[in-house]
């Protein structure tokens, strides 16, 4: 079997230092800055704890942080290597309050296999999962669903950075030439119905966006060093805005790219939940305790209701099933 890594960034956004640091930047900003983007729910132990029971397996597991690292964190894990920015992000791109520079920087990290998934620090392992649910035949499983764009939030530009993906690999690629070669991944049954949606998008001549999972992500590290060779302007564009900005691409242009490429294994889209707080209240601690799927993103927005609260609810239910501490943890 190859090696797969795991990759976590984390931010503390309650970090004094971290915060002035921001501080002295803020006036120069031009992106998003909500506090959901930063606050702590203090629940990262459970995502370690559910990577240790339910992937025993992986190879690694990197770490990112801006420098500050959780008091109960067991650097001395073998499986573990914490990695500051600056260890791998080019310094010219510090110091960076976006997390597109993180993410667009991570075939960088040094050691890092060729075969890794990036996790953010609010999606977790909550059911036992095998190295073929991320990787077959050598390449990452995902689902290539082309959809509409669509928005319904004229101050979010997230909808903006994924129209960006999208033009980049439509500079780059024929519609359609890549599904002509590659028809039996694009219209794969795994899809199931929402392959309808690849039969539907067929008369547009370019691609207009794809389904996006918001759990996690596997990556080829090649794939990053094709996009830099390919798109190095733009991506230092990109890596030189400090706050999120509507005109940046993101991680998901890695993700465009493989299919592009046909460098993934069709999977099902029920891989995971994609749930909001303050929405999906109920349904998080239902399909948290009782183990419903066997990825969870626990978005958090805005508007959440009592911040404390809501963190203390969603800790009860996380130690309903991890409530043994993991390796990881002092």
């Amino acid at each position: 079997m190859n090696k797969i890594d795991f990759v976590l960034p984390w931010v503390d956004g309650s970090d004094e230092a971290w915060i002035r640091q921001r501080n002295e930047y803020l006036n120069t900003r031009d992106g998003d800055l909500s506090n959901s983007r930063f606050r702590d729910w203090e629940n990262l132990q459970y995502w370690f704890r559910g990577v240790e029971k339910f992937t025993p397996w992986v190879n690694h597991i990197y770490f990112i942080t801006w420098g500050h690292i959780p008091s109960w964190l067991n650097t001395e894990n073998p499986k573990l290597t914490v990695v500051n920015h600056k260890d791998y992000i080019p310094e010219e791109y510090l110091p960076t309050f976006s997390s597109h520079p993180i993410e667009l920087n991570l075939h960088r990290i040094k050691g890092l296999s060729e075969q890794f998934v990036y996790f953010n620090d609010d999606t977790f392992i909550i059911n036992a999962m095998q190295p073929e649910d991320f990787f077959k035949k050598g390449l990452p499983r995902d689902y290539c669903i082309e959809t509409a764009l669509v928005q319904d939030d004229i101050n979010n530009p997230f909808a903006s950075i994924l129209m960006n993906d999208a033009a980049l690999v439509n500079m780059h690629y024929s519609k359609r030439e890549v599904i002509c070669r590659q028809w039996k991944k694009w219209f794969h049954p795994a899809y199931g119905s929402m392959v309808l949606r690849n039969v539907l998008m067929l008369p547009y001549r370019e691609f207009s966006s794809f389904k996006y999972s918001h759990i996690s992500s596997a990556f080829l590290k090649s794939t990053f060093e094709k996009v830099w060779e390919e798109e190095g302007e733009i991506l230092d564009r990109v890596c030189k805005t400090r706050f999120r900005s509507a005109s940046d691409v993101n991680q998901y242009v890695m993700k465009y790219w493989q299919y592009m490429e046909g460098n993934y294994e069709p999977q099902s889209p029920k891989t995971g939940k994609f749930l909001t707080i303050g929405l999906h209240d109920e349904q998080i601690h239902n399909v948290l305790r009782k183990q419903l799927c066997r990825i969870i993103c626990i978005n958090d927005t805005e508007n959440i209701g009592d911040f404390q609260q809501q963190k203390k609810n969603i800790k009860e239910s996380f130690e309903c099933i991890l409530p043994e501490k993991s390796t990881f943890e002092r």
